[in-house]
C-alpha cells in the first residue's frame, strides 16, 4: 500500500528540519529548488508544497516570491540552561551522554539512512586526516556525533547535542598545561578506534552493540581525562 500524501509530506518534514536544526541548511541558505527535493526524495510536487507550507508555518523557513525559500535564523532557545564552566563541567556532561548517546546510538542503529551513514563515513575520514596533519579534529568528532543523533530521527536529540556546542568534547575543556600535544593526539587515536567501532555497529543495524560501543567511549572519555 503506498503512503499517503500526508504522511509523505510529514516524513520530509522531519528530513528538512533535521538538516536545519543539525546546521547542514544553515540560516540563509536557499533550499533546494522544488524540482531538486523532488528528485531527492521521491515525492510529488504536491507533498513537496505541502511539507514547505508546514516549515514556514513552524517559523523555520519563508518563502520569497519569486526568488525561493530560505532558512531563517532559530530564536535561542530560553528553556534549557547548562553551566559548562564549572570544574566539574566535564564529567557533568560525559554523564549528561552516557544517557543520552547509548540511547541515540541504538535508535540510529535502527533508523540511520544510507546518505546518514556515508556522512558519519565522512565525519571519520575527515577525524583521521587531522589527526595525520597533527590538526584539532574537534569540529570532526562533535559532527560524527552529532549525525548519529540526527540518524535517530528525534529531533531532541540533535536540539541537545547542538545546545552542548563544543562542550561536549572533552579535549576543548582541558586546560593546555595539564595536557601536551602529543598526549592529545594519542588520545584522538584511541577515541577514534571506538569512533570506528560505534560506526560500525550502526552500519550493520545493530542497536544492542550501538549501545554498548557508544557506553565504552563515553565511559573510556570520563576515565581519560581524570572527569570521574
Amino acid at each position: 500500500m503506498s503512503k499517503r500524501p500526508n504522511s509523505l509530506a510529514h516524513g520530509l518534514v522531519e528530513a528538512l528540519s533535521q538538516q536545519i536544526r543539525l546546521g547542514t541548511l544553515a540560516p540563509g541558505v536557499k533550499l533546494p529548488s522544488e524540482g531538486a527535493i523532488v528528485a531527492e526524495h521521491g515525492v510529488s510536487r504536491t507533498v513537496v508544497r505541502e511539507a514547505l507550507s508546514r516549515l514556514q508555518a513552524s517559523g523555520l523557513v519563508e518563502t520569497r516570491h519569486g526568488v525561493g525559500t530560505f532558512v531563517l535564523e532559530r530564536e535561542p532557545a530560553h528553556g534549557l540552561r547548562l553551566n559548562v564552566d564549572t570544574a566539574l563541567s566535564v564529567r557533568g556532561i560525559l554523564e549528561l551522554r552516557l544517557g543520552l548517546e547509548t540511547q541515540a546510538a541504538a535508535l540510529a542503529a535502527k533508523r540511520r539512512s544510507e546518505s546518514q551513514l556515508q556522512r558519519m563515513r565522512k565525519a571519520l575520514d575527515d577525524y583521521q586526516r587531522s589527526l595525520a596533519n597533527n590538526d584539532s579534529c574537534v569540529e570532526e568528532d562533535k559532527r560524527f556525533h552529532l549525525l548519529i543523533a540526527e540518524a535517530t530521527g528525534n529531533t531532541y536529540f540533535t536540539d541537545i547535542m547542538q545546545h552542548l556546542g563544543d562542550a561536549m568534547i572533552p579535549r576543548t575543556r582541558l586546560n593546555a598545561l595539564e595536557k601536551g600535544d602529543a598526549d592529545l593526539s594519542q588520545l584522538g587515536q584511541v577515541a577514534n578506534l571506538e569512533h570506528e567501532a560505534i560506526y560500525q555497529a550502526i552500519r550493520k543495524q545493530d542497536a544492542d552493540a550501538a549501545r554498548a560501543a557508544m557506553w565504552l567511549h563515553l565511559s573510556n572519555s570520563r576515565d581519560r581525562f581524570n572527569a570521574d
